[in-house]
This record gives structure tokens, C-alpha cells and sequence, in this order.
């Protein structure tokens, strides 16, 4: 079993085996708790496999681990690969917004990884990404940024009924993609389940806020670790200027474009996500020589 996929925490442990045209690996699978701002045990889901540099993947306000699923497979034979799944939509109170989310992420960073991580985040993950790394720049190595808020976004929960329809998710998860054929009903099911159960659509809508009040234009100077934006063309969530305004306004950061693909580049091109995040990780090796 390769060094990355050894058993961190102690709550729940799962091995399955995963293959691809580039990876052939063990994945574990488990959950560990993390402590809310609320004293409470938030208990959450983390996917390791490969071994290396550090790469951890942080999902967006309706994400899950397995949205990386396809990055990840081709990744992993080179780094160490953990993505990590908080239940946003199930926060409540003081642990339902982006400072408390970022700080459990602190927690995950301190306490499992043991060394400066590559964040790899989408949207609201990414935006989380940007204020752990501005709040505890040692946690991080290198940043990986695609379709994240923090700067220009435009939500896609104004309006958000107390029991949203799955006409409405279907309309609302519709708009991260480019092209919807990419957008998986199991997605929509989930979602609907999720914003069903008492106070899940208004802990959407809440950390939604919480993260259009967090605005970094003033911050983001400050984060000097080297960034790869990828950004699709087609978002309209956080729209192409969102991507350029974060280049323009990061030390060392630069943006790579995808063509034909919305808010979820993962889902839509992961292999031109991977290969993009593949020489980014030449680059990183070559200025730590």
C-alpha cells in the first residue's frame, strides 16, 4: 500500500482499490471529526490514495469528494492525493459560515496532513482555500483555484425557497454547467433530499452570504504562495473577470482557460483540469530544487 493511503484518523476506515489509465492504487476512505466554532462534532468524509507532495481538494457549497473522482485517478500515481467533504448544507448556527468552515479546514490541515498542502478548491472551496491560506500561510503550499468566490460571484440561491422543487434544482444546478449532458441527476436527488430536511436550504443561503460578505480584494495581495487559476470561459457564477481579477491581484498567480466548460471544471473537462494541475506541480518542484 503506497505511504499516502495509510489509515490518519480513527472513526471510520474503508479500503477499496481504484483503476485508471494512470493511476492503479488504494483508496481509503474514512471519516473524521472536526470541531465547530459551536464546541460541537462535525463529522466529516476524507478520500486519500498515492503518495508525494500533499494535494487536498475542497469542494463548493453542493460538492461532494467524488466530484475530484476524475482528476484525482490521474493525479494520484504522482501526489498524495485527500479530498475532503464537510456537510456544508447540514451547519447550523455559529458553524454555518465561510470563518467557521475555514477554520475546521484549519483543523484538517493541522492535525492530518503534517506538512504544507497544495489546496486545490472550487467556488465556495476555493474561497475557503483563500482564507486559510491568508490566515495561516504555513498550512499551505500552493494553491489550485477554479470558479471560486472571494471576489466577483453571482448566486445562484437568491430566491432559494424554504422547500426547494426539483424543477428548481434542476434549473439551479443547470447553471454551473456549460453543458448540462455533464450535470448527474443523482446530483439533483441528492440536493434535493439535502435542502428538504429542515435547514438545509437556509444553511445554503446563509453560507452563500457569509461568503459574498467575506470579499478579499483587499487580501489577496498578501497571499504570495504560487496559484494556478483555472477558469472556464463559459462560468457564470463567477464569470471569466472573477478569473482575471484574481490574477491581477495575486502575487504569483496565473490562469489557464478552459473552453466550453461552466463553474465545475472538474466535472466537465477533468482531464484538461489534471493535465493543467500536472505542470503546475513541475513548476512547483523546479523553484523548490
Amino acid at each position: 500500500m503506497p505511504q499516502g493511503c495509510f489509515p490518519r484518523g480513527t472513526e471510520t476506515e474503508e479500503l477499496t482499490s481504484i483503476d485508471s489509465q494512470t493511476a492503479d492504487t488504494t483508496r481509503l476512505t474514512r471519516s473524521v471529526d472536526l470541531a465547530g466554532l459551536s464546541g460541537k462534532r462535525i463529522p466529516a468524509d476524507v478520500v486519500e490514495c498515492g503518495a508525494g507532495m500533499p494535494i487536498v481538494f475542497l469542494h463548493g457549497l453542493v460538492g461532494l469528494n467524488e466530484h475530484w473522482g476524475k482528476v484525482v485517478d490521474r493525479l494520484s500515481s504522482r501526489v498524495r492525493c485527500v479530498t475532503l467533504e464537510v456537510p456544508l448544507l447540514g451547519l447550523r448556527g455559529v458553524d454555518c459560515s465561510l470563518s467557521a468552515v475555514s477554520a475546521m479546514t484549519m483543523q484538517f490541515l493541522d492535525r492530518e496532513i503534517g506538512e504544507p498542502a497544495v489546496l486545490v478548491g472550487n467556488s465556495f472551496g476555493g474561497h475557503v482555500a483563500l482564507r486559510v491560506t491568508h490566515e495561516r500561510p504555513e498550512l499551505v503550499r500552493a494553491l489550485v483555484l477554479a470558479g471560486s468566490s472571494g471576489l466577483i460571484e453571482r448566486t445562484v440561491v437568491k430566491g432559494a425557497p424554504v422547500r426547494p422543487t426539483r424543477e428548481w434544482l434542476v434549473e439551479k444546478i443547470g447553471e454551473l454547467f456549460y453543458d448540462k449532458s455533464k450535470m448527474d441527476p443523482g446530483d439533483v436527488d441528492r440536493a434535493y433530499k439535502l435542502l428538504n430536511e429542515r435547514g438545509g436550504a437556509r444553511a445554503m443561503v446563509k453560507l452563500s452570504k457569509s461568503a459574498r460578505r467575506d470579499n478579499m480584494t483587499d487580501d489577496l495581495a498578501d497571499i504570495f504562495q504560487q496559484t494556478l487559476l483555472i477558469w472556464g470561459k463559459e462560468d457564470i457564477v463567477t464569470p471569466p473577470s472573477a478569473g482575471q481579477g484574481f490574477m491581477e491581484l495575486m502575487p504569483n498567480a496565473k490562469l489557464h482557460w478552459l473552453d466550453g466548460c461552466g463553474h465545475a471544471p472538474m466535472i466537465e473537462s477533468p482531464l484538461e483540469f489534471a493535465q493543467a494541475m500536472l505542470g503546475f506541480f513541475d513548476e512547483l518542484e523546479a523553484t523548490s530544487k
